[in-house]
């Protein structure tokens, strides 16, 4: 089934002056127009595209790659308001509209704002929503201290920025832990401090977990440096080759490097460890 507002692998099925035809199964017929093509495609080729609606409400392929599809969150610009709403910026020849009723305030031209992306049933067009609470993942957020995430910053506070954190959660990180510039938009990494009641998340851009260090995890580490970040010695090795190397029994490196592991310091591999830079 085609999906729109997504990726699609389509079938070329015809070849024009002007472009090429995709078998859009139970839609009929795609267009790709020509300015997509970046080399000669044959009949039967399967094409991967990106299906949405032209300026004329046609539906339509395309190569080039939005800034977000169908079911994705994005931080994106304003173009131009209109008395039906907004329309931004997201990567392609037409732009995503955002209707009044979902604006949490007025947008305005050149402003960026978080929205999230959809396919309205009601009107049969791909939308945005600046209402992200609506979009929000109800799970329980599921992560341990230390986890390491990825979010997008979108709003300033008096007490820091409001995130919204792998695409889900909302998140917050506080101005008294931010050592670095930080600009609205911008994607990060972070490592999760605390999940509230609320279900909201505190993120540190500090590895936290690098506070709890303990005595022999940190001879691991310091022995990592002076071996430039490597060396022969997995979970796996004989005890006899660990002793060599830390002389500490296969059972106590183990905890310590599972606990390096799990705190983003060292990668595992199986005949090696190596330190995260």
């Amino acid at each position: 089934m085609i999906e729109i507002g997504k990726w699609n692998k389509l079938l070329m099925i015809k070849k024009l002056d002007f472009g090429i035809y995709l078998d859009g199964e139970e839609l009929g017929e795609i267009l790709l127009p020509k300015e997509n093509l970046v080399k000669n495609f044959q009949i039967d080729e399967l094409l991967n595209v990106f299906i949405y609606y032209d300026s004329e409400d046609r539906i339509i392929a395309t190569r080039k790659k939005p800034y977000a599809e169908v079911g994705e969150f994005a931080y994106l610009k304003v173009k131009e308001v209109t008395s039906i709403g907004a329309f931004l910026d997201w990567g392609l020849q037409k732009d995503l509209f955002v209707p009044f009723i979902e604006q949490n305030i007025a947008m305005e031209d050149s402003h960026s704002y978080l929205v999230y992306v959809y396919f309205d049933q009601y009107s049969r067009r791909i939308v945005a929503s600046a209402r992200i609470s609506k979009f929000i993942s109800r799970d329980e957020a599921e992560y341990n201290e230390g986890d390491k995430v990825r979010f997008i910053v979108f709003k300033e506070t008096d007490i820091g920025y409001k995130i919204l954190v792998d695409n889900k959660y909302l998140g917050m990180i506080f101005k008294n832990e931010i050592f670095e510039p930080i600009t609205l938009g911008q994607k990060m990494i972070g490592f999760v401090k605390k999940i509230r009641e609320d279900n909201k998340i505190d993120i540190s851009l500090k590895n936290i977990g690098i506070a709890k260090i303990d005595d022999t995890s940190k001879e691991i580490i310091d022995l990592l440096e002076k071996n430039n970040g490597v060396l022969p010695v997995s979970d796996k090795s004989s005890p006899e080759l660990i002793s060599k190397y830390f002389k500490m029994s296969k059972k106590t490196f183990k905890k310590s490097i599972g606990f390096l592991y799990k705190n983003h310091l060292i990668a595992l591999e199986p005949h090696q460890i190596k330190l995260i830079k």
